[in-house]
């Protein structure tokens, strides 16, 4: 297989079942934002860790790319000609969020109580969940707006959703972990 086909030389771009579409359309917006945010959540994981957050962090990575294989497929082609739906194919289900929910829980129970906003920051690591929640909540809107001009399942802007404060969790977490100090948002008087 070539890395390089020249199909798209000309704007366009191939969505799953091989309708073309421009490369700023919505739908490669929301799926590229899918991509750039499993990039981060793997320079996440290519840090110093615990085993069990690689693990999890891993999982988050595959659950992306289902992700991206959904946003990528118009709604005219997600039936299969077995007349069986893509989108179950794909696997992306309730407990992949519930998976993220008792994560979120587990480190909650760990972490002092919140009074304030936090200022992202204090340790590189903390800094790259906190980034990768920001370009998540992106790929959250995008998954949004596209859902207003085509159905998107419900299930992958809950995920989204619930990924964004998984990883504002984990910052936390991680700010513990290391002995840094948060730094709390005080609005001037």
């Amino acid at each position: 297989m070539k890395i390089y086909t020249k199909t798209g030389d000309t704007g366009t771009t191939a969505l799953f079942g091989g309708t073309r579409v421009p490369k700023d359309h919505i739908r490669i917006e929301s799926y590229g934002t899918i991509d750039e945010l499993n990039s981060h959540i793997g320079l996440i994981r290519d840090q110093e860790l615990t085993p069990d957050d690689k693990k999890v962090l891993l999982e988050i990575q595959d659950r992306l790319f289902t992700i991206g294989a959904i946003l990528a497929t118009p709604p005219e082609k997600e039936v299969l000609k077995n007349g069986s739906l893509r989108l179950q194919k794909l696997g992306i289900n309730s407990q992949d969020i519930q998976l993220l929910e008792t994560q979120i829980d587990t480190m909650e129970a760990a972490l002092p109580q919140m009074t304030h906003f936090i200022l992202p920051g204090g340790h590189t690591t903390v800094s790259y969940c906190h980034i990768a929640r920001c370009v998540c909540r992106r790929a959250e809107r995008l998954a949004v707006h596209l859902d207003h001009l085509e159905p998107v399942a419900p299930i992958v802007i809950q995920y989204l959703n619930r990924l964004s404060d998984y990883l504002f969790v984990l910052a936390r977490k991680l700010s513990t972990d290391w002995n840094t100090e948060e730094v709390k948002w005080i609005p001037r008087k």
